[in-house]
């Protein structure tokens, strides 16, 4: 079987969808075709690739082979070099349907690894968690570098300087990696999620869990999220979490939303009044910017300064870690893959197995999800 390889052209996107390391598993048995160049905004070489046994070729290449392996979506040029039938397996946003519905109409098998079911079987597959793990990371240190005070506290004969105060908006995977990179950096950590189970995680990790109380039995069952996802909470508790949320923001000095639902425009948590009470100099990294953002200021692609406050609206920073984001991501694919390739290294695909029936957004030239 052919596997095609193609280098990224959404602007911004560095990462690569295999690595040397999982192309030398490939490669034992199939034909491996890697796009000249494609993996160099990720520090990986042709000739790396090469010695792992891929032949390195053109984009039509690439995108001619059985198999197609992604990071984002094709666009209309990209679609054009695929033949009818190619599976094609990326980060698809399956809630574009505009794309999916263009996908279909090339004839392609189109997998979205984001639909992955967040279930004990496919957590080797979970690209979402995997690149979340690595942009809350980076959100710490892009929030530490644009802040202009130190992080821990220091004790100098100059005087002390007091550790700086981080909110953690959104506990998923990103939000336990800032509180984990925070504390190392010696920061004063508290954090806020409308899931009362993650309470238990944040204060293991050395933070401060603001609890909002839930009055009803409907905001019980609503906060305890559905498929590992949060859901959108009544309006009444939301009032409740902006209210105590605006006194810690007054006293933050960095704050890092990730506050995300699926298909939907990203919830509002840092208000603009809220941004005006905040301390002169503080920082606010969104990452949820590429979906509205979690603070109304927030500007795509821009750090900005409102009222005082540095607004970081960067998407996708595990952009920022290529080289680690790309063979975490490449280790996904490659265990998806096992899913579809059978013992005799023949393309089988069982429509009924629970991950492959969730993240096929299109084949035969249908849209399977709606």
């Amino acid at each position: 079987m052919r596997i095609g390889i193609p280098a990224e052209t959404r602007p911004g996107e560095t990462r690569v969808a295999a690595t040397p390391e999982t192309v030398k598993k490939l490669a034992a048995k199939h034909q491996i075709i890697v796009q000249a160049g494609a993996g160099l905004t990720a520090s990986v070489t042709d000739e790396a690739y090469a010695a792992a046994g891929a032949t390195i070729g053109t984009a039509a290449d690439a995108y001619g082979a059985d198999v197609v392996l992604k990071v984002r979506a094709p666009n209309a040029e990209e679609r054009a070099l695929m033949k009818a039938g190619t599976v094609l397996i990326g980060m698809l946003n399956p809630f574009d349907a505009e794309n999916i519905a263009a996908m279909a109409a090339a004839g392609l098998q189109a997998f979205a690894l984001e639909a992955v079911p967040r279930i004990t079987r496919a957590q080797s597959m979970d690209v979402l968690s995997s690149q979340a793990n690595i942009a809350g990371y980076k959100a710490v240190l892009v929030g530490a570098n644009t802040y202009q005070r130190f992080m821990p506290m220091l004790m100098t004969a100059a005087g002390t300087v007091k550790a700086a105060r981080v909110l953690i908006m959104g506990v998923g995977v990103a939000g336990l990696q800032a509180i984990a990179t925070a504390k190392r950096l010696g920061a004063v950590i508290e954090a806020s999620d409308v899931r009362p189970p993650v309470k238990e995680q944040v204060e293991s990790l050395g933070a401060k869990f603001i609890d909002v109380p839930f009055l009803t039995d409907e905001e019980k069952e609503i906060a305890q999220g559905v498929g590992g996802y949060a859901r959108s909470m009544p309006a009444d508790w939301m009032k409740r979490q902006a209210e105590l949320v605006h006194e810690r923001a007054k006293l933050a000095d960095i704050i890092i939303t990730t506050a995300l639902i699926p298909g939907r425009a990203a919830p509002v948590l840092i208000s603009e009044e809220t941004v005006k009470a905040m301390k002169p100099g503080s920082v606010i990294v969104d990452l949820a910017v590429s979906q509205g953002g979690n603070c109304p200021l927030s500007e795509l692609n821009k750090t900005v300064i409102k009222h005082g406050v540095h607004i970081v609206g960067e998407p996708d920073l595990a952009c920022h870690v290529a080289a680690d984001a790309s063979a975490l991501y490449a280790r996904n694919v490659l265990d998806f893959l096992k899913l579809i390739i059978d013992k005799e290294d023949k393309l089988v695909i069982d429509r009924e197995d629970e991950i492959l029936k969730a993240t096929l957004v299109c084949a035969d030239s249908v849209v399977l999800r709606k």
